[in-house]
């Protein structure tokens, strides 16, 4: 068996056009050692052709002679003769074009299992992803294209050899009328065939592009929204329109010539032949035989023109995208980033991993009036660290997490993510962002939870996940994980559970969470951080809301836009003044009162000693409604929501 499947393998390479070759072969090469191995089907297509051939050649012949013999010289059986002899030869070419059909086929199916037997090869081999594609999409699209350019290009050569071969058998000046014409046609497009072809495969590479862009962007508009990256997403979707609208532009105009190729090959001959009517006919030139060179033109070369110049114009470039993306020569294709060994990228020279976050005097202003937001800040994180953000509102902590991510540009400085330079795919790959307002679509909870991964999750990860989480108990009161999930039904918290669990499942090393937890209770907050913290080689960023997030951290940056410092907690209790503020006089509450206040977003330099009946809350802003040293009841403060209670 094993001696047999060599055997064909070998008879494969040598057929087919898309097998292992030198990397200089290109495809036109490796698709006429195709056609030479089936000389034999080719012979058959060719004496299938030349009885079609005699159809070409009888529907202008024919019609002439029943005129000049027959009907004008008043032999009407005559006539009738000539035109049933020209019927028949109709009958004889269907039967031809029935036959090339076959021929076709028998030329065709080789090329489409050698391509179908390329493809599963290639996925069972290499995990292709985009094996799938090319089973049921690229084949067929390869085998359709390479018939109808078989057909078209075969029907031209033969339909032009009658034709042209009729008119000389009427009469010879007949063809001094229609060859230049045809001729310059001919040369016009074959000029423009390469450029034309170039540019549509620039169209098609342009249009797939946008419609990757669109698939991705398109079921991801609610974690656009979420991010608050509507104008980076418009900007990046705004460059491929204009990618693919400048190539079609680019297309049209050589189309144009495309045109004016068929437009004096196909079209002129006809008005030159009305035009010069009187001089043909003066110079031996019978009516019978004008009358035929018009049928040749109109009935035969100008469709088979047309198709030939559509055909190859469109049809031929489509096939040679499709055959270079099955053979894996196509170097337009986007392909996914090489994560490179570990969860942080790329890698450093020597082995040694690149920092799984760096920013190197990173500068951002909302405008270039406005103080900056974030300025000149250093920060590198090594692969597994796990850092805590903590400031007052507008410290830029959330612009800060938007930098990482690529929603934001700097306006000076760069950013890194494992190494790759943000924006851009491969640093995009590395990271997941979880922003404060969770989103949850209306499907199964699996579905949900296996958003952000490229392919099936098994069920045992999935539910790992939401061990490790603290989504389990929602997970089993929902129904388990092929429950449909009603976003609507959901708490704020259930839903940051749900968003969490689909970070927590992704393969993004870096986890920026931007207050993702702030619905949540300080036990199920902490178990979800530390399960972040955990993953293997996995590096956190928690924008904290609590103070018990930053006590969590290995290490703690503080940022009020004009300055930052970073260190651990107890360092910066003692060299930060606004950490201090920040952590206030808060007392750890007893074990049966478990209770943390929110950090001060606002002033950082002021802690209200006494609260007034009714003072409403933000959720975020420290106030000690108690005197010092004692605890506020358990939960956060809410909007409107006074201190006095729980919100």
């Amino acid at each position: 068996m094993t001696a047999r499947i060599r055997t064909r393998g070998r008879r494969g390479r040598d057929a087919d056009p898309t097998a292992d070759a030198p990397a200089g072969a290109a495809l036109p090469t490796r698709g006429l050692r195709f056609l030479l191995a089936r000389r034999r089907v080719l012979l058959r297509l060719t004496t299938w052709s030349v009885l079609e051939t005699g159809q070409t050649f009888l529907i202008g012949y024919g019609p002439a002679r029943a005129l000049d013999e027959g009907f004008l010289r008043g032999r009407a059986a005559v006539g009738l003769v000539w035109l049933a002899v020209t019927g028949l030869g109709v009958l004889l070419g269907a039967y031809g074009t029935a036959r090339v059909y076959a021929a076709v086929a028998a030329l065709v199916e080789p090329l489409r299992d050698r391509l179908v037997e390329r493809v599963v090869t290639r996925g069972v081999r290499t995990g292709d992803a985009g094996s799938l594609s090319g089973l049921t999409q690229q084949v067929e699209i390869a085998r359709d294209t390479f018939a109808g350019l078989v057909m078209v290009s075969r029907s031209f050569v033969f339909t032009a050899a009658g034709a042209l071969a009729g008119l000389f058998t009427l009469a010879p000046p007949l063809l001094l009328v229609v060859g230049p014409p045809l001729a310059v046609g001919m040369a016009l497009f074959a000029a423009t065939l390469r450029p034309l072809a170039r540019r549509q495969e620039t169209f098609l590479v342009a249009d797939e592009a946008l419609a990757g862009d669109l698939g991705t962007v398109c079921p991801g508009l609610r974690d656009i929204t979420a991010t608050g990256a509507e104008a980076h997403i418009a900007a990046g979707t705004g460059e491929r329109i204009e990618a693919e609208l400048r190539a079609a532009r680019a297309l049209a105009h050589w189309g144009v010539l495309r045109v004016a190729s068929l437009t004096i090959g196909g079209q002129l001959p006809i008005v030159l032949l009305l035009a010069a009517g009187p001089w043909l006919l003066s110079h031996g030139v019978t009516t019978g035989a004008l009358v035929g060179a018009l049928a040749y033109v109109t009935q035969s070369l100008l469709p088979a023109l047309r198709n030939l110049i559509h055909g190859l114009g469109t049809s031929g470039s489509r096939l040679t995208v499709v055959l270079r993306r099955l053979a894996g020569t196509d170097t337009g294709t986007a392909r996914p980033p090489d994560p490179g060994p570990g969860p942080s990228g790329a890698t450093a020279d020597h082995g040694t991993p690149p920092p799984a976050l760096s920013l190197a005097s990173v500068t951002f202003a909302y405008g270039p009036a406005s103080a900056p937001v974030v300025q000149d800040l250093d920060l590198t994180l090594p692969p597994g660290a796990h850092l805590a953000v903590v400031g007052p509102s507008g410290a830029g902590k959330s612009t800060l997490t938007a930098l990482v991510a690529g929603l934001l540009a700097p306006s000076r400085g760069t950013v890194r993510v494992g190494g790759h330079p943000v924006p851009g795919p491969e640093a995009a790959a590395a990271r997941v962002l979880i922003p404060q307002e969770a989103y949850v679509f209306s499907g199964t909870l699996a579905e949900n939870l296996a958003y952000l991964r490229p392919g099936p999750v098994p069920g045992e990860e999935l539910l790992a996940a939401a061990e490790a989480i603290g989504l389990a108990p929602l997970a089993e009161r929902l129904g388990g994980l092929d429950a449909r999930v009603d976003p609507a039904t959901l708490s704020a918290g259930e839903r940051q559970l749900v968003a969490l669990t689909r970070a927590y499942l992704s393969y993004a090393p870096l986890a920026l969470l931007d207050e993702a937890t702030c619905h949540l209770d300080p036990g199920t907050e902490e178990r979800a951080e530390r399960a972040f913290a955990a993953r293997p080689g996995g590096t956190l960023v928690v924008v904290a809301h609590r103070i018990s997030s930053a006590r969590r951290a290995g290490r703690v940056l503080v940022m009020d836009g004009r300055s930052t410092a970073c260190g651990s907690h107890e360092e910066l209790m003692r060299s930060s003044g606004l950490y201090r503020d920040l952590v206030g006089s808060w007392t750890p509450a007893p074990a049966r009162r478990e209770s943390e206040p929110a950090l001060a977003l606002r002033d950082a330099y002021r802690v209200d000693a006494v609260a007034g009946p009714g003072l409403a809350g933000d959720g975020r802003h420290v106030v000690a409604h108690r005197p010092v040293g004692q605890v506020q009841a358990p939960g956060d403060l809410r909007d409107g929501g006074s201190l006095g209670r729980e919100g």
